[in-house]
């Protein structure tokens, strides 16, 4: 199958940021990108305007559908732009539609 991805540049992280595997807390101007292969999605994010991708700490998570990946991406960038030391949504989840 073949990969499904949406990227949302400008995302102004909130007060505490966002969390990172690689890179710990992360503030700023960010880009959120989240790759979906059928059965898992990836959220990754990176500064605005650079190359280096992070893994946004908690991802992947299993998402069983292209709609709900999709949904799942629009939470990360409302989580992000929170800040607070935001991760990937996993306890309401708010993206699914089962």
């Amino acid at each position: 199958m073949d990969q499904t991805s949406w990227t949302t540049r400008g995302v102004f992280t909130g007060q505490g940021g966002a969390r990172t595997d690689e890179a710990g807390i992360v503030s700023g101007d960010l880009s959120v990108r989240t790759t979906w292969d059928g059965t898992q999605a990836e959220v990754k994010i990176q500064y605005t305007g650079t190359s280096d991708w992070h893994t946004l700490t908690g991802s992947p998570v299993p998402c069983p559908s292209q709609e709900d990946s999709r949904d799942l991406h629009q939470a990360v960038v409302e989580a992000v732009r929170a800040g607070g030391g935001a991760t990937v949504p996993r306890h309401a989840r708010p993206w699914a539609h089962s």
